[in-house]
């Protein structure tokens, strides 16, 4: 059975949570104050602890509390509750390893969901639910799905602890209804792993409709999103259906959504919380039942500090965290990738090609891999179209930055420099490459850092000729 211990200097609190979890089986002790509870700590580990920020001990608070706690006992979740919400100080107490940060009433569900999602974090930490298929097996599984683009994509179980690490937390979130945040750098595979996790739950047969936020202009988002009635605005010649609506019954991806205009997020919040949406232009609400997966290659907690993002919207997303590593951090499974990514790509050209050197091998095992898997099976289409024949594939088919004596990236010679509009392209070339490699390819940071928007950015791209 599992344990939990209720620390609040208000005794009708702990009460109540002592009510509402004894009623779901877990075996529940209260106290009224900090030095009492580390005493009980002491004897008897807890699974889950609920603890209030600001006990009357004169020198113990929920701070100092949680940090002696997680001493003696690091595996123990520590729920912090406050009356008196503060974004800082939910940053600085996550930061030293609670588990979650809380605003005061709780209700019944709230507080059940709560342990829930501890325990299914403690149990992803333990390992204690590893998938029982052979692991082998599980590794050279490839999962298909049709990504948003309409193309036929694949997802690649990788050997590596890492890789196990995160399809446990996959199998583990996927039956829930939770919402998820998914993490992770440009090109890790996070709308795979946003495709994975809804294959596997129980709405696998309803829709996945998968928006990219950082595409959407803030006059057109809300259209997007919600739909809108005709001639609820210049151009809507019809009305039109919304991402919500499309995803009814199913799971709604709203990739890089730390790009939603405050406003947006704002309407998005109340959606999440009152499951209703209302077209532009129309009276009437709809109700949808969904699930929310979103994405980020940026830190959401830092957006919150910086007045970005809604914290409120970060906490009600926030059911539970996936975070993808990137591809330097999961060297082992490279030669499974890169296997796996030759014959997608012998498949695409209908032809056979020859077999990898060495070389090839060391190259890709000393490389970065700053576009991380978007990067690898480009570089894999690259070379594979090179070859010829079965002769063997040598690093004289690898881009400049994977040459075994790696360089900076060249500035391409542009014909003509003496030319002004050369110059200043060749410039802009140089000034885009470097502001890339500076925030490791995160094409949203890079725009802000360049005052740009990211459409603008992504057709600079297209046409400098700079592939990511």
């Amino acid at each position: 059975m599992k344990t939990i211990l209720i620390v609040d200097d208000e005794i009708h609190i702990c009460t109540l949570l002592t009510t509402i979890l004894t009623k779901e089986g877990y075996k529940v002790d209260h106290s009224v104050s900090g030095t009492t509870a580390l005493k009980m700590v002491k004897e008897q580990n807890y699974d889950v602890i609920f603890c209030d920020y600001r006990l009357k001990d004169k020198e113990i608070d929920g701070s100092i509390l949680s940090l002696r706690i997680r001493e003696m006992n690091p595996v123990t979740s520590i729920i912090v509750m406050t009356g008196y919400p503060d974004v800082r100080i939910a940053i600085q107490l996550i930061k030293q390893g609670i588990y979650d940060y809380v605003v005061k009433p709780l209700n019944a569900a709230q507080a059940i969901l709560l342990v829930q999602k501890a325990l299914i974090h403690q149990a992803v930490l333990a390992k204690e639910q590893l998938p029982p298929a052979n692991p082998l097996a599980a590794a050279n599984s490839v999962s298909t799905y049709v990504s948003r683009r309409g193309q036929l994509s694949q997802f690649v179980y990788g050997m590596g602890n890492t890789s196990k690490e995160l399809h446990t937390q996959i199998k583990l979130i996927a039956p829930t209804d939770y919402s998820v945040i998914i993490l992770g750098e440009t090109g890790t595979g996070k709308e795979s792993v946003a495709h994975l996790i809804h294959s596997q739950s129980r709405r696998k047969d309803k829709p996945l409709v998968a928006i990219d936020c950082g595409s959407l202009s803030r006059e057109l988002a809300a259209s997007e999103l919600f739909g809108h009635e005709k001639g609820a605005f210049t151009g809507a010649v019809q009305a039109k259906v919304g991402a919500f609506q499309e995803a009814h019954g199913g799971t709604l991806f709203l990739d890089e959504i730390g790009n939603l205009s405050y406003e947006v997020q704002t309407a998005l919040l109340r959606t999440i919380q009152e499951r209703v949406i209302r077209p532009v232009g129309s009276t009437k609400e709809i109700h949808v039942d969904i699930r929310i997966i979103v994405a980020s290659n940026e830190d959401l907690q830092q957006a919150v500090l910086q007045g970005r993002f809604r914290d409120d919207l970060y906490y009600r997303l926030n059911e539970f965290t996936i975070n993808v590593p990137p591809l330097r951090e999961r060297k082992e499974d490279l030669p499974l990738f890169v296997s796996t990514f030759k014959q997608v790509v012998e498949d695409e050209l209908g032809r056979e090609c020859g077999p990898l050197a060495d070389d090839i091998l060391t190259a890709f095992s000393s490389y970065s891999w700053p576009g991380n898997i978007r990067e690898l099976k480009n570089v894999m289409r690259r070379i594979c179209l090179l070859s010829t024949d079965k002769d063997p594939i040598t690093t004289e088919c690898l881009p400049e930055e994977l040459h075994p004596a790696p360089r900076e990236l060249a500035v391409p010679v542009i014909p003509g420099e003496a030319n002004l509009k050369n110059v200043t392209r060749q410039a802009e070339y140089q000034k885009i490459l470097d502001v890339l490699q500076q925030v490791r390819f995160n094409k949203s940071q890079a725009a802000r850092l360049m005052n740009i928007d990211r459409k603008t950015l992504y057709n600079k791209l297209h046409t400098l000729n700079i592939l990511l």
